[in-house]
């Protein structure tokens, strides 16, 4: 049975992206992105901001939500992860696919060159997912383990605090 949050994000196609500046400080963007189940694949400028700020420290937050029109409907992806560059031509064209199947605004587009955009791959490890359907503040967390699988955090034994980097 396919988990809540990856329904969430098998719905959307943009999503929040958070990088570290090199003075600390967050950056936000927005970027469209496709998944496979907890790994999300997205393109990047080289000469954009977000590109130097993930090859200087990889660990990027997202969030995926839509604006419900009743609160009570709200549903919504946050997630930590590490992103890296999908480097092998072939897994490149595999991301364009994902990305243009994901995206009907990308038809008539041409994969871009390698030396001009990037394409990034991103595990979801440390996610919250907020359900209001199942009462106001709804929020569940979990990690993702390595076989891309959630595992539920109890209250006596969350990593989060210790995977912290």
């Amino acid at each position: 049975m396919e988990h809540p949050a990856i329904k969430i994000l098998n719905s959307y196609g943009l999503m929040a992206i958070s990088t570290v500046r090199p003075d600390g400080w967050p950056q936000t963007t927005i970027v469209g992105y496709a998944n496979r189940g907890f790994e999300l694949v997205f393109m990047i400028f080289r000469s954009g901001q977000k590109f130097a700020n993930i090859a200087k420290d990889n660990r990027i937050s997202i969030a995926v939500a839509p604006e419900p029109d009743n609160m009570s409907e709200l549903k919504a992806v946050y997630a930590g992860a590490h992103a890296s560059e999908i480097i092998d031509p072939n897994e490149r064209q595999a991301a364009w696919k994902l990305l243009m199947e994901r995206h009907s605004n990308l038809a008539g587009f041409t994969m871009p060159d390698a030396g001009e955009a990037a394409f990034m791959r991103a595990r979801c490890e440390h996610v919250s997912m907020l359900d209001f359907s199942q009462g106001p503040g709804h929020r569940e967390q979990f990690v993702v383990g390595q076989e891309g699988e959630a595992v539920d955090l109890d209250s006596d034994n969350d990593p989060w605090g210790d995977r912290a980097s």
